[in-house]
Order: structure tokens, then C-alpha cells, then sequence
């Protein structure tokens, strides 16, 4: 246990060390201490394996440290330096570190949770004799997402350690105002999952508790939480004065200070003189203070702007799998390329799995998965309502090696999965310093058509355009869809992939072997010389018969389908503009803040392109209302080829 001792010790003084260097004005943004809670930190690491992960929440140095992280690194990362263990990219709050299974912290309440359900269940798909462990605290047993994954690790019997840190206060709220059981633990036991409550500034009772937990989960294949409780001594953050506790209060817990209780447990029962113990405190306090001048003195070596630019998005390495070079001419519907694609991804890698709810017997909502549990059983996990966790279970199984496809029933559903999208998937390789790719597909269908309402058919992917770091593609048609999807599994990054449901039926034959266009480029599904239509998705239909109808009005369309909605495709735009002079941009959503908005910028702000304007730039899309559900109303909601063929001719 003096191996336990020592990790405290290196806690405590690294959370010292901090506070002196912000409190000189030598570290920059804010940090979250976690002095007093070393026990937790320190037992839980010293009953882990190497090769188990932890998820850390955002009062992590002490869990880092006790894991193995080089205090240099993490002094130079909360400086910002590029010495840093991710770079000085992440900060004092996001920091990971994989080659010490180390999955990172979350900045957010809760919001790590899911991940680290997924590296368990990454864990069970690749037969690692290993356990996650979820780190929270109180406040978080109020989030949602606990609950789903409790419900999700017990319901797939994946081996995570969930353990609860509580410290009795959610930032300045005490839990017993916050929370409506006595005893936090007892609430696994609604989702058959055992549990334990410990004094976690108890160094052996939580190494004890966390050592039976891990031999339970690895020999009865079942989850376990755990609760330790313990009290942090600092504020929630640097600038936190403490003034909804009182001094009584703090001093009965300095009492319990967990590392001036084991130093005396250690010198009354004869292990350490107390000599021996003030020499190994002055030999860590040394080795703290070395690590933190040398992070000082090249804290300003950080990565260049361009350097720091170039990890937003990690670098793809497409290959398309021999079984990908299928010959011949098939007929396929739009529904069908994307059950081909997502078949001959699974059937290519074991590593592709499905993800979502009713995708097995049902088929799918849209009937896009048909029987693909019958071929893949293994690759297929149909999920409880909970589209959060799921998610941020991909999210987690993406970083740890498998390439999850989750299903969301219908694209509105994407203010569920924002989360896990936006604050994890999107920034992953950013946030870890370039070492954490995070390559999944999320599928979502969309649009007006289907009498679905104003819930069910909204086009979301503006709400994701401005997030760095993510990939979204919209197909128009079966093949687009099938190689789209099939790149899109491959990709090293998080796509979003936006499927329209009015195309579900549309069929066409193409050959199977057809040269895969980049994921990033636009297709010219028609060339003309008089005027460029823009489009995506339902939108490149319309206007195909807009160019129609056109054409017998001696008016010559190119229709431009982007595919990529995120990155755009900006020389092909911009050279198609300049060759017709003129260009009309048709959507399915309403025009503020759209992709619309974007490209019309972007050829506005070309100077050669600008020039080469016979007449200003205009824009179709969805009424600025909910889509509603009845028939005329949502055939008059989004624009029809009259409607586009009214705006062309208006510009000649």
C-alpha cells in the first residue's frame, strides 16, 4: 500500500502545485481541484489493471496521475505548451490519454458516462479480460444519461465499473438537497446491478471495494456500482470562495483527511517511521516541483496555428475492401443501396456493427436494415429508447476501435444526440492532440413528404454545419447513397449522414464497379450553360425537373447536387457559377442559417465569381414554419419545380 501512498501524495502535491501557478497568473483559464479526495483516486487506480480504462469527469489530475501520467506532461498541458500529453490543446478539463487507457475527462456533468459504457462494450466485442470504469460525481446521479446506461450495461451485461465520487456537493448545492434517496448506490439495484458504498478517503477500503468489484464483473459478466464518499477540501473551481459551506463543517472533514489518516495507519502499525514517511513526502514534493518548472519553462512552445488547424479532422485513409469491387449493373431504390452499403461494410470488417432501435425483426423504421440480423447477428444491437447513451456509447466504441453506424429513427431526434456529437465525437482528434480518431456514421432520416408532422420530418442539419471537426453528407441518389455510406463507414471522422425519406422508393441502375466520387466533392447530375442550380438530396429531384421544363423554354440548366453539405465542394461551385453566370439555391429548410446561406456567401465573396454574375444569386427553401402535417400545407411547405422554374425565369 505504499505504492497507494505515494499516488496521493503525487495528487496532492500536483493540486498544490496548480493552485500556486494560477494563483501567480502562470496558467491560463480555470481548473478544478479535487485536494481531499486522493483515497478515491489513488484505490481505484491500484486495483486496476494496466489495460483497464477509466473516464474521468472534470476533476481528473489526480485520476491521470495515479494512472501513469507523466506529471511533466500535465503541467505542460495545462499550460498550453505543445510538451503537453495532448498537445496544450485540451486544457486543464478534456485531457485524455490513451496509451494509459486513460478515455479523458468531460468537461460536462455526466457526459462521459456513455463513452465509457461504450469502451466496455468495446471491451466485451474484443474479448479483453478488462473492465471500463465511469467516473462521476454526485451531481451527475441526476442525469439522464446515467440512467440510460445503467439500463444499457446491465441489459448487455458489459463489464463497467460505475463508480460514484461523492463529495457531497454538485458545484455549490449540497446532494442532500438535490437528491431524493439516502443512499445514492441503491438506485443500480432498479437496474439488477449490485452495489456498494465505501469511505473513499478510506485508501484500503476503496482499493478493498474496487478489487471485489472488478473480480465480480470479470466472473459474472455483470456491471457494479460503486460509491465512495469522500469531501473535497477546495472550492468547485479556483475562483469558488466556499460561502455556502460552513467552517465547522470543513474542519470536521480536515479530520478525515485521507492522507494524514493512512500516514498514521502507516506509522502506528510499523511500515513507516514517521521520518521515513516526511523523506517520501520531501522526495514527491521535489519530484513535483521539477516537473512543474520544467512545463514553466516552455510553456511558450505552443503548436503553431496551422499545427493546431491541421488536427481538427484526422486524416482519412480510404480502402475500399475487395469485396467493395463488386461488378455488374444492379436496379437498387435509395432504401435498398443503403442496406447494400451498410451489408458489404459489415460483411468487409467485423469491426462495423449497427447500432439503433427496431433495427432487428422490424427491420428498421424506414425498413432500410431489413434482415441484416439474420446475416450479421454479432454487428447488430438493437437498443432500449435512449438515443443519448447510444450514441455516446458509439462515441466511445469509436475511440477504442470499432466503427459503429447508429441509426436514429428521424432526424429530429438529433437534439437527443447532440451531446455526445458535438462535445465528443466532433472534437476528439482536436482534443487529444491528434491521437483519437473517432470514425462513425450517424444515419438520420429527414424531410417533409411523408405526412409525418411537425416532430417527425424537420431537415436538421444546420443545427451541425458550425461544428468543427464533423463530416455531413446528403445524398440524391441510390448510387450517392451506396457509396456515400460505404466511404462515409470508412472515414477516420464522425459523418453525419442525412437521409431524405421521400427518396426511400426512387430507384436506378448503375453499375456496382463505378469509380467512387470523393465524399467531399460535388456531382453535376446535368450540364447546361445558362444558369447553375444548386441542390442537395429531395432538392436535386426538383430541380432535375425544374432543368426539365426549362430546357423546353430554351433555357439550358446545370443542376450542381452538393453531396457534401460539410466540407463544401467550393471549386466545383464556383466554377460552375462562373460558367453559367447565373445560380438559384434550392433547399428543404428553411433559409436562415442553412447551407444555402453558405454557398450563396461563398459566391458572393469570390471576386472572379462575383464578376461573373449576370444577375444576383437567389434562394428556395421551407417556409419559416414547423412543417406541417397536412397534405396541402406540406406540399406547399418546401419548393416544387414551378416554383423554381417562376425564380429562373424571372433572372433572364
Amino acid at each position: 500500500m505504499i505504492t497507494g501512498y505515494k499516488m496521493m501524495l503525487r495528487s496532492r502535491f500536483f493540486e498544490d502545485e496548480t493552485e500556486r501557478l494560477f494563483s501567480l497568473g502562470l496558467l491560463y483559464g480555470t481548473t478544478h481541484l479535487a485536494t481531499g479526495q486522493e483515497a478515491a483516486q489513488a484505490g481505484l487506480c491500484l486495483a486496476l489493471d494496466d489495460n483497464d480504462w477509466i473516464m474521468t469527469t472534470h476533476r481528473c489530475h489526480g485520476y491521470s496521475i495515479c494512472k501513469g501520467t507523466d506529471p511533466y506532461r500535465l503541467f505542460s498541458e495545462l499550460a498550453g505548451s505543445r510538451e503537453g500529453v495532448c498537445k496544450g490543446l485540451s486544457g486543464s478539463m478534456h485531457f485524455q490519454d490513451p496509451q494509459l487507457c486513460n478515455g479523458g475527462s468531460s468537461a460536462i456533468v455526466g457526459s462521459g458516462i456513455p463513452l465509457a459504457t461504450g469502451i466496455a462494450f468495446s471491451l466485451l466485442r474484443h474479448k479483453q479480460d478488462n473492465i471500463s470504469v465511469s467516473i462521476f460525481g454526485d451531481g451527475a446521479c441526476s442525469r439522464g444519461t446515467l440512467h440510460e446506461c445503467l439500463n444499457l450495461a446491465s441489459i448487455w451485461n458489459l463489464p463497467e465499473l460505475f463508480y460514484c465520487e461523492n463529495n457531497l456537493y454538485g458545484m455549490s448545492t449540497a446532494s442532500s438537497r438535490m437528491i431524493s434517496t439516502s443512499s445514492i448506490a441503491s438506485r443500480a439495484e432498479g437496474y439488477r446491478i449490485r452495489h456498494m458504498t465505501v469511505d473513499g478517503n478510506d485508501l484500503e477500503q476503496v482499493f478493498q471495494a474496487v478489487s471485489q468489484a472488478r473480480a465480480y464483473i470479470l466472473e459474472e459478466h455483470r456491471p457494479f456500482f460503486l460509491e465512495v464518499l469522500t469531501y473535497r477540501q477546495k472550492g468547485h473551481s479556483k475562483n469558488d470562495k466556499r460561502v455556502y459551506r460552513t467552517a465547522t463543517e470543513e474542519a470536521i472533514w480536515a479530520k478525515k483527511d485521507p492522507i494524514s489518516l493512512f500516514e498514521k495507519k502507516l506509522t502506528e502499525s510499523k511500515v513507516m517511521t514517521q521520518i521515513e514517511t516526511e523523506s517520501v513526502r520531501s522526495s514527491i514534493a521535489e519530484e513535483i516541483k521539477e516537473a512543474s518548472d520544467h512545463a514553466m519553462a516552455v510553456r511558450l512552445d505552443t503548436l503553431s496555428q496551422s499545427e493546431a488547424d491541421s488536427l481538427t479532422m484526422a486524416p482519412e485513409t480510404y480502402s475500399i475492401h475487395p469485396e467493395a469491387s463488386i461488378q455488374g449493373i444492379a436496379e437498387l431504390s435509395y432504401r435498398e443501396a443503403i442496406h447494400a452499403a451498410i451489408g458489404l461494410s459489415m460483411h468487409s470488417d467485423p469491426n462495423v456493427i449497427l447500432i439503433g432501435e427496431d433495427i432487428g425483426l422490424y427491420g428498421g423504421c424506414f425498413k432500410v436494415t431489413g434482415n441484416l440480423f439474420k446475416e450479421y447477428p454479432d454487428q447488430l444491437l438493437e437498443t432500449p429508447v435512449s438515443e443519448e447513451s447510444f450514441t455516446g456509447m458509439a462515441v466511445g466504441a469509436a475511440k477504442t476501435g470499432l466503427r459503429p453506424i447508429v441509426e436514429i429513427m428521424y432526424a429530429d431526434f438529433a437534439t437527443l444526440i447532440s451531446d455526445p456529437i458535438i462535445n465528443h465525437a466532433a472534437k476528439s482528434y482536436f482534443m487529444s492532440g491528434g491521437k483519437v480518431p473517432c470514425p462513425m456514421v450517424v444515419r438520420l432520416p429527414e424531410g417533409a413528404g411523408t405526412g409525418h408532422g411537425p416532430q417527425h420530418t424537420q431537415c436538421t442539419e444546420s443545427m451541425f454545419l458550425n461544428t468543427p471537426g464533423l463530416t455531413i453528407v446528403s445524398p440524391s441518389t441510390p448510387l450517392d447513397a451506396y457509396q456515400l455510406l460505404i466511404q462515409a463507414i470508412q472515414s477516420n471522422n464522425p459523418v453525419l449522414f442525412f437521409e431524405h425519406k421521400a427518396l426511400y422508393s426512387n430507384r436506378q441502375e448503375f453499375d456496382l464497379s463505378t469509380p467512387m466520387l470523393a465524399m467531399n466533392k460535388a456531382r453535376i447530375q446535368r450540364q447546361g450553360k445558362d444558369i447553375t442550380l444548386i441542390a442537395c438530396s429531395q432538392s436535386v429531384k426538383t430541380c432535375m425537373e425544374a432543368a426539365s421544363i426549362l430546357a423546353k423554354e430554351q433555357i439550358d440548366a446545370t443542376v450542381l447536387d452538393l453531396r457534401s453539405l460539410k466540407p463544401l465542394d467550393e471549386t466545383t461551385i464556383l466554377n460552375e457559377v462562373r460558367q453559367t453566370g447565373r445560380a438559384v439555391i434550392v433547399e428543404c429548410t428553411p433559409l436562415m442559417g442553412s447551407v444555402s446561406s453558405d454557398v450563396e456567401s461563398m459566391i458572393c465573396s469570390d471576386d472572379e465569381t462575383f464578376k461573373s454574375l449576370k444577375a444576383p444569386v437567389k434562394r428556395l427553401g421551407a417556409r419559416n414554419t414547423p412543417t406541417p402535417f397536412n397534405r396541402i400545407l406540406e406540399e406547399s411547405y418546401i419548393p416544387g419545380s414551378f416554383e423554381i422554374v417562376n425564380v429562373v425565369k424571372k433572372l433572364f
